[in-house]
């Protein structure tokens, strides 16, 4: 059945406006992986014509977070767990050395963005803003390999991060029952990021993300991680 779009504040039917609204119906898991975005629908949903909703859906396709098949129409990208968790075990190895790397600069002038991304996190998980929490969420993972100053490392992460937004859009509400617990593991990488201690922030981010492909791998002993 398709979902029914409102507007996400004030109604603004520029381009970028009805973005924002499709955007947050992706990401707060309202419009499903998989599901398709009909331009007949929105547009009298929304009360708009199709060619601003044409732009808005081009810059989701741009994004990572949509898909165009030709005579089909627009769908949410669809990602696996089994690709997560993929993308989470190889993050186990090279998201702490991105931390020994920025460690300098976080413990200089990027500190106060790094505590504010917590923050950010922090006042959208009480609010259950799903996705102002995903944003957070994954801006304060993104900062380590944008301060690292490794090339390699930045587009491993730019090659990640759409995937890893789309699985939390489906799979927040495993960590939302205790939106605390996931603020306090980010407060103790920020701490572990900050003291340049490498081993202790591995075995925060290994405690972040339960390891192991689990049932997506064919291992009954293992789940497959919860949080990105």
């Amino acid at each position: 059945m398709d979902h029914k779009f409102e507007w996400q504040e004030q109604r603004l039917t520029t381009p970028d406006g009805v973005y924002r609204t499709l955007r947050a119906a992706i990401l707060d898991g309202t419009v499903p992986p998989g599901g398709q975005l009909r331009e007949a629908h929105i547009a009298a949903d929304l009360g708009i014509s199709r060619s601003p909703l044409r732009e808005a859906l081009t810059k989701l396709e741009e994004e990572g977070l949509v898909v165009k098949i030709p005579y089909r129409g627009a769908f949410v990208v669809e990602v696996s767990a089994r690709e997560v968790a993929e993308i989470d075990s190889v993050r186990l190895r090279v998201e702490p050395y991105a931390a020994e790397l920025s460690a300098e600069a976080l413990r200089g002038p990027e500190r106060p963005q790094l505590l504010q991304t917590v923050e950010d996190l922090r006042r959208a998980m009480e609010k259950d803003d799903i996705p102002a929490s995903i944003d957070a969420h994954l801006r304060f993972h993104r900062l380590f390999y944008e301060l690292s100053g490794h090339g390699v490392l930045q587009s491993l992460w730019n090659g990640w991060e759409t995937k890893l937004r789309l699985h939390l859009s489906v799979d927040h509400r495993t960590y939302s029952d205790d939106p605390h617990q996931l603020v306090v593991e980010h407060e103790r990488l920020a701490a572990v990021a900050l003291e340049g201690d490498t081993d202790a922030f591995r075995q925060e981010l290994a405690a972040h993300f339960p390891m192991g492909l689990g049932a997506e791998t064919g291992d009954p002993g293992e789940r497959a991680p919860r949080r990105a």
